[in-house]
């Protein structure tokens, strides 16, 4: 309808405020793939999970030079990454250091990494940067033995400046 009235689409004005709004919706719905808690009986929703994701790389494509468009696009890479690794034969969730990590996706891992670099380049860290730059010391540890806690202890530091929620307190101690 739009195409067929020739209504000419451009960005919004206040698109700093929407998008905020914008990248929480993506990472909700995500998040809702990555750890279902509705009535559907799979606990990973791998269809909401890939939803989410297209939906953010067609935004990191529209706005290429967004450091939190791109921060979320790493953080959402580096988690769907170990979806065939959460679950065990029961379908219960299996611990981040228990998890087998042959069963990583290393091609979402390097995505992730290439999207984090290109978020870290812009120098403007927000909340989804802060988090993805956490996932990815997890993500890029060959064994949990090798996890850089120090260096996820200083960015939870910094992430409880910009987000001092009782989630990042909690996920910090």
């Amino acid at each position: 309808k739009i195409r067929g009235a020739s209504i000419p689409l451009s960005m919004p004005t206040h698109l700093e405020q929407r998008l905020d709004v914008v990248l929480s919706v993506l990472y909700l719905v995500f998040n809702e793939g990555y750890l279902g808690r509705g009535e559907t009986p799979a606990p990973v929703r791998v269809d909401l999970c890939d939803e989410a994701l297209r939906l953010t790389h067609s935004l990191a494509e529209l706005l290429p030079n967004h450091p939190e468009v791109r921060g979320l696009l790493a953080l959402q890479l580096f988690h769907h990454a170990r979806r065939d690794a959460r679950l065990d034969d029961d379908a219960d969730l299996v611990l981040l250091p228990d998890q087998d990590r042959t069963l990583w996706h290393a091609d979402a891992i390097a995505d992730g990494n290439a999207a984090l670099r290109r978020a870290m380049e812009l120098r403007a860290p927000g909340r989804y940067q802060l988090q993805a730059m956490i996932a990815g010391y997890h993500a890029n540890a060959r064994h949990a033995n090798d996890t850089d806690w120090e260096r996820i202890s200083a960015l939870y530091d910094r992430l409880r400046l910009i987000d001092p929620s009782p989630i990042v307190a909690l996920n910090r101690s």
